[in-house]
């Protein structure tokens, strides 16, 4: 029986790779306002609430995300996705106890994902008896997971076809956006109540991809509207690289800033974003991403000529796809 795992999908963890230890220390606690854990030199977690772990970071040249892990509300919807992978021929991969106890989860599955981001399933977080420690008052998790990833694509159709294999995801909207002369694409993927845990944007007309790292940028929700001013101050105080200025975005109704984090890709801090009444909600396209703010910070004619190289490059390093689980979904164009 193929049974419709949409709402018992949870966005759980995420793995960092990076050298750069020192300064994510001090951007994660001290900037964003997480608690955090080091578990030995080439180790260290960020937690938001009371589980284990929501940020794992390990020692490595990626300076990337490497993995996603998904919350699944029971063991039944752990093994219908597992069956579903298994049945499309793609391997995969349990977890040994210690990659477990590393990202505070009893079990763990793990499997090929679009752009190289290994994809790992879980049904139960290891909860720390250890009291938070952290500038922010709070973070949303629960029932919407604990945010979002975005990422650049240049086959959009595929990402939005894993999605929708694996955890029966629902397109929520579009964007569509005009940034420097290029036309971008932007899809929303939802797997709960959360407006997206994915989104995903594509250069229209033309296959390239503008960003180097495998994610553009990550989301989590602060509980309070003052918990976003104050991480904001702090990022600036501290020195971190700001990329986009506070503003609210047209389709979630998110009120966010975007910092530049130490291995190159974004980090959205947001505030109240709509949750989604899947009886009443209907697909749209918005023009624009913001309905104010959102200005680029201290870019310059540099960064785009580095920008514009590295979409070059793109053109000839084909994007990593898993084609046994991405049939394409209905086209949204």
């Amino acid at each position: 029986m193929n049974q419709n795992v949409f709402g018992a999908v949870h966005l759980g963890y995420i793995v960092i790779e990076t050298n750069r230890f020192a300064d994510w220390r001090r951007f994660g606690t001290d900037a964003i306002g997480m608690h955090h854990d080091d578990l030995d030199t080439d180790l260290m977690r960020f937690r938001l609430d009371d589980q284990e772990c929501r940020f794992l970071l390990r020692r490595g040249p990626a300076e990337d995300v490497v993995a996603t892990g998904w919350h699944l509300d029971d063991h039944t919807t752990f093994e219908q996705i597992e069956a579903r992978v298994r049945a499309h021929g793609v391997p995969v991969v349990h977890g040994s106890a210690e990659e477990a106890r590393m990202r505070g989860v009893e079990r763990l599955l793990r499997f090929p994902g679009p752009k190289g981001i290994t994809q790992e399933i879980y049904t139960t977080p290891v909860i720390s008896p250890r009291p938070l420690k952290m500038p922010a008052s709070g973070w949303v998790t629960g029932d919407s997971g604990m945010g979002h990833v975005a990422l650049t694509s240049t086959r959009p159709a595929l990402i939005r076809g894993y999605f929708n294999t694996v955890f029966d995801a629902r397109l929520t909207d579009c964007i569509d956006e005009t940034i420097s002369g290029v036309k971008l694409k932007i899809r929303f993927l939802r797997v709960n109540e959360r407006h997206h845990s994915i989104a995903v944007a594509a250069v229209r007309g033309l296959p390239i991809d503008p960003i180097r790292t495998r994610v553009q940028h990550l989301n989590i929700q602060a509980a309070t509207l003052d918990d976003v001013a104050r991480s904001y101050q702090r990022v600036h105080e501290l020195g971190f690289d700001m990329a986009l200025s506070v503003g609210q975005h047209t389709n979630d109704k998110e009120l966010s800033y975007y910092a530049r984090t130490p291995s190159g890709f974004e980090w959205e801090v947001g505030w109240n974003p709509v949750v989604i009444d899947e009886c009443t909600w209907e697909p749209s396209t918005h023009q624009g991403i913001s309905i104010w703010g959102h200005t680029p910070v201290g870019q310059t004619i540099i960064d785009k000529l580095a920008q514009f190289r590295q979409a070059t490059r793109s053109l000839t390093r084909p994007e990593q796809t898993v084609p046994a689980l991405s049939t394409p979904g209905i086209p949204d164009d």
